[in-house]
C-alpha cells in the first residue's frame, strides 16, 4: 500500500486552517504536517482545550485529510537559540519580543504543548528545530576548542531533556530536522547529536534530503545511515548552480535569485535523487507519511504543489514481494 502523501502547511500559514484544507485536498493530498504557527493552528489550545481539538478534527474530516505530524520549527528555534538574537523576535507572541530569557521560556513551554497537542490529535510526531547556541562558530575562526564545542552540545541536551520528558510521557516522538542553524546541520554534528541523545529514543529526525544536497551529502547515505532514528520523511528538492562565481553560502541573498549557488525547488525540478530515497525506505519498511515541504520561489505555489503531490505519489513505487528472476528457476 502506498504511503500517505501530507503537505506541510507552515508555507500555507497566511491562510486559515479551513482555507488549507480545502486547497490541500483539491491538490490531491491525503493530509496535513499541521504547522504550528500564527493563528494556523493553537497548539496551547489543542493540548489545553477538548473542545478546540474536536473543531479541528472536524474539519479534517470534513476534507477526508488525516494528520499524523505537527511542525513546530519555529517554536523549537527559541529553545536552544542564541535567545537575544532579534530574528527570534519575528515569531514569538509580541509582548515578549524584546526579553531573550522569555522567549527560551515561551519556546520550551509551547514545545511541551506541541507534544500534547500532538496526542490530543492522534499524531505521532512532532518536527522541528532544536537551534544551536554554537551555530555563529561555524566557520573556526577565531579558532574554536573543543571545549567550546562540547559546552553546546551539553547546553542543548540540558535544555531539551525536560521537553523530551512529555513527549515521552505522552508516547510522541521528536522529529529533528538537520538543517544550517541547528544543531545538527550535516552528517557529522547529527552522528553527534543521535549519540548525544542515545538514551532518548523519543529524540530522532525528520529526513529532508534537500538541506544536505547543497552541502555535497548525498542524502540517501545519510538516510541509510540513521534509518532507525528517522522518524519521519520531508519530500524536498533542491537544485545546484555553482557557476564559479557563486558559492554554497550564499553571499546573503535572498532565496529564488539566480545569483545564488543552490536554490529550492519544487519535487522534480532539482537534483535530488528521489528514487533511491524511495528504495531506502522499502529497503527499512518505514510506513510513514512522505509529507512535501514546498519551497520554490519561482513558481505558483498553488500549481507547484499540485504537480509535488503527483511527482510522490508517481515516484512512491511499492517493493517487490519477488526476485525477479525466480520464475527462471523453476
Amino acid at each position: 500500500m502506498s504511503r500517505l502523501v501530507t503537505l506541510t502547511t507552515l508555507q500555507w500559514a497566511d491562510l486559515d486552517l479551513e482555507s488549507t484544507c480545502r486547497i490541500a485536498k483539491e491538490m490531491g493530498y491525503d493530509g496535513l504536517e499541521l504547522g504550528c504557527v500564527g493563528t494556523h493552528f493553537d497548539v496551547k489550545r489543542a493540548a489545553l482545550e477538548p473542545e478546540y481539538v474536536d473543531w479541528v478534527k472536524g474539519l479534517l474530516d470534513k476534507y477526508g485529510l488525516t494528520v499524523k505530524a505537527l511542525a513546530a520549527h519555529l517554536i523549537g528555534q527559541c529553545v536552544a537559540d542564541d535567545p537575544s538574537d532579534p530574528r527570534l523576535s519575528n515569531f514569538v507572541p509580541a509582548e515578549i519580543k524584546d526579553d531573550p530569557e522569555a522567549i527560551r521560556a515561551w519556546g520550551a513551554e509551547y514545545m511541551k504543548y506541541t507534544a500534547i497537542a500532538a496526542k490530543n490529535l492522534g499524531a505521532y510526531v512532532v518536527t522541528g528545530f532544536t537551534g544551536s547556541p554554537i551555530w555563529k562558530y561555524l566557520y573556526s575562526f577565531p579558532q574554536n576548542t573543543e571545549e567550546l564545542i562540547e559546552n553546546g552540545f551539553q547546553e542543548v541536551r540540558k535544555l531539551w531533556l525536560p521537553i523530551l520528558d512529555v513527549f515521552k510521557e505522552n508516547g510522541i516522538k521528536f522529529g529533528l530536522e538537520v538543517h544550517p542553524t541547528e544543531i545538527a546541520f550535516d552528517y557529522y554534528t547529527c552522528k553527534r547529536v543521535l549519540e548525544l541523545f542515545e538514551d532518548r529514543p523519543e529524540f530522532g529526525l525528520n529526513f529532508d534530503p534537500s538541506h544536505l544536497l547543497w552541502q555535497g551529502i548525498k542524502p540517501e547515505l545519510f538516510l541509510e545511515d540513521f534509518i532507525d532514528r528517522v522518524y519521519h520523511v520531508h519530500m524536498k528538492d533542491a537544485a545546484v548552480t555553482l557557476d564559479g562565481r557563486t558559492g554554497i553560502l550564499g553571499s546573503f541573498i535572498e532565496f529564488g535569485d539566480n545569483k545564488r549557488g543552490w536554490n529550492f525547488r519544487s519535487l522534480g525540478h532539482g537534483d535530488v535523487d528521489f528514487e533511491s530515497i524511495i528504495r531506502i525506505l522499502n529497503k527499512y519498511n518505514y510506513q510513514g507519511p512522505l509529507s512535501v515541504e514546498w519551497e520554490d520561489s519561482g513558481m505558483d505555489r498553488v500549481y507547484g504543489a499540485t504537480e509535488a503531490c503527483a511527482f510522490v505519489k508517481k515516484v512512491d513505487f511499492p517493493p517487490s514481494n519477488v526476485a525477479f528472476d525466480a520464475a527462471m528457476g523453476n
